[in-house]
């Protein structure tokens, strides 16, 4: 994808889809103020991160099917985890990151999918299934939606690039104050635990607390904790290098040529976004319904086009230019994803202790 089309593009969505996202609002609020009847069987309550899915492609289902869809957005896995859970909506579909999703089925809070009534899943490569076996031992509960992993973002004219592959050049005093870490307790987190050679999974507390010192003596490099503004600082050139996630990589490699990414020898994450169905749907069937539409190829190509991250639909990736589908930051080569972790969910106590040694990072003094 060019730059400039990709510029248009942005435009056109802007100013295009402002409309759209309001009647979608307003149909939303007047779910939740309770138009009309929240069980009504050609309805299908969905909730997604936020700009992960082409608004058009809700349209679109809705003229083919009949079925209307009350779509909602969220931020963190955290935050749906508490929308989910405050039970004040009964969702049919859900899309989370792959920690999230273990979490829910291991509290009985997914619902099976019949992949009887998703012949189209047929298109996703099965490389992804296999990766989703980690969070969804037998397939059962998940499909992916989109992948990637964690690397830097780093600018070529300002960063040694024979060193920007390992996570130590993170540590180096000649960036200081042009380093951008996550402001996430797990993706931080990995980042030190894997130079120490650690699961980015481990819950022993002196592999946690070792980790906590290597971040607490990397504080004074930092320029900030960031996450979705990552991209922008560095396309804007405010910053040498940032840990982002391969798609705000790709995003931001179509804005500013004079920069590259790298996903460090050490290993990293590899993350899959998953859609499921939760243990409140009313409507399963139209959720099922949904999925073999998300797996068509050119839904999936609208979707890729709009979210512009790893799809493991192989029928749109085919339909790629050559150039995009040998873009090894948007689709990262089998040898670096076999060097990658997926992130398992943790129990309370470990979780706990993690945030707690977090905020400690956050708050040390230097």
């Amino acid at each position: 994808m060019k730059k400039i089309k990709w510029l248009q593009k942005e435009f056109i969505l802007y100013s295009s889809k402002i409309f759209t996202f309001l009647l979608i609002g307003i149909s939303i609020s007047c779910c939740l103020a309770g138009c009309g009847s929240k069980d009504s069987e050609n309805t299908l309550i969905v909730l997604n991160y936020g700009k992960y899915l082409e608004p058009e492609v809700l349209e679109k289902f809705e003229e083919e099917t009949g079925i209307k869809i009350e779509y909602e957005e969220y931020v963190t896995p955290e935050n749906m985890y508490t929308k989910y859970r405050a039970g004040a909506i009964d969702y049919d579909l859900i899309c989370t990151s792959d920690y999230m999703v273990e979490k829910l089925i291991q509290e009985g809070q997914v619902l099976e999918i019949d992949f009887n009534n998703i012949p189209l899943s047929q298109n996703l490569d099965q490389t992804y299934f296999e990766f989703s076996k980690s969070f969804d031992p037998e397939n059962k509960y998940a499909i992916p939606y989109f992948f990637g992993t964690v690397g830097i973002l780093y600018n070529k004219e300002l960063v040694d690039e024979s060193k920007v592959n390992s996570w130590k050049i993170l540590w180096d005093k000649d960036y200081s104050g042009q380093i951008i870490m996550a402001d996430s307790v797990r993706d931080s987190f990995m980042v030190a635990l894997k130079i120490l050679g650690y699961s980015l999974n481990t819950t022993d507390e002196t592999e946690l607390k070792e980790a906590q010192d290597l971040l607490i003596q990397q504080k004074p490099l930092v320029y900030s904790y960031l996450v979705d503004e990552a991209q922008d600082e560095m396309i804007a050139e405010n910053a040498a290098m940032a840990v982002v996630y391969s798609g705000e990589a790709g995003y931001a490699l179509e804005f500013n040529d004079k920069l590259a990414f790298s996903v460090p020898k050490e290993g990293s994450n590899m993350w899959i976004d998953s859609w499921f169905i939760p243990k409140s749907a009313k409507h399963k069937e139209h959720a099922e319904k949904f999925l073999n539409f998300l797996c068509r190829e050119d839904i999936s190509m609208m979707n890729f086009d709009y979210v512009y991250y790893a799809t493991p639909n192989s029928k749109t990736k085919e339909s790629l230019e050559q150039e995009l589908q040998e873009n090894t930051t948007i689709f990262p080569p089998k040898s670096i994803l076999d060097n990658c972790e997926v992130l398992k969910s943790l129990d309370d106590a470990s979780t706990t202790k993690q945030n707690i040694l977090w905020k400690e990072v956050k708050a040390a003094d230097y």
